[in-house]
């Protein structure tokens, strides 16, 4: 690993991005599909990344940081998917009215918070998120949710290409796998996003 930090190092990948003064915490897709066991999208290491979810939410309401939610919803068919649902058949999980779409009892978005509704991967591809973060003077997103090669890096991508410093809650994301959690992770810290703790993210929202 010293060696693989050390070449990225010398190419010139890896500078820092700071924390901007009004951030938003972003939970991606954390939905039932990813949580109950037996279905195509579940993987025990998303119950982890759901605890440190729940803990952050507290702490960002605890301190006025805004709380936005995404999901996913098909039409029947799912043409408004287009080839992404064709690409990935285990997307027939978030068809309208799947009760796996749903979010989990123990993190519920509330009346006064903002849930996105999304097709593709991207929390701001096809939707109203970065207006939404414009009207709301947000600058940088601590970045949760399911999963962490798919959604979240979708989302972290285009956070900063939209302008919002993306900060990468490790603890709170998931993937099926270890290995493509920690390359994403990675990659994401050397080329567009901070990579944070738990820790590190309840410290910066206070």
């Amino acid at each position: 690993m010293s060696d693989l930090l050390d070449d990225y190092n010398r190419g010139g990948f890896g500078g820092a991005l700071q924390p901007g003064k009004k951030p938003a915490l972003l939970l991606v897709d954390v939905v039932v599909a990813y949580l109950t066991p037996g279905q195509p999208l579940y993987s025990p290491r998303f119950e982890t990344a759901l605890a440190s979810c729940e803990r952050l939410t507290e702490a960002a309401r605890k301190a006025g940081v805004p709380v936005i939610f995404t999901n996913v919803v098909y039409r029947a068919g799912g043409k408004d998917g287009g080839l992404f649902y064709r690409k990935v058949p285990a997307l027939e999980a978030f068809l309208e009215g799947s009760p796996l779409g749903a979010f989990p009892d123990t993190l519920q978005p509330r009346a006064d918070e903002v849930v996105v509704t999304k097709q593709y991967a991207s929390s701001f591809f096809g939707t109203s998120l970065a207006a939404t973060l414009t009207s709301m003077g947000v600058d940088s997103l601590f970045i949760t949710g399911f999963s962490t090669s798919g959604c979240v890096r979708a989302s972290a991508l285009d956070a900063l290409q939209n302008g919002f410093v993306p900060l990468v809650v490790a603890d709170a994301c998931g993937d099926r796998d270890e290995r493509p959690h920690e390359a994403n992770l990675f990659d994401l810290s050397k080329k567009y996003a901070e990579v944070l703790s738990e820790e590190q993210a309840i410290a910066l929202m206070g």
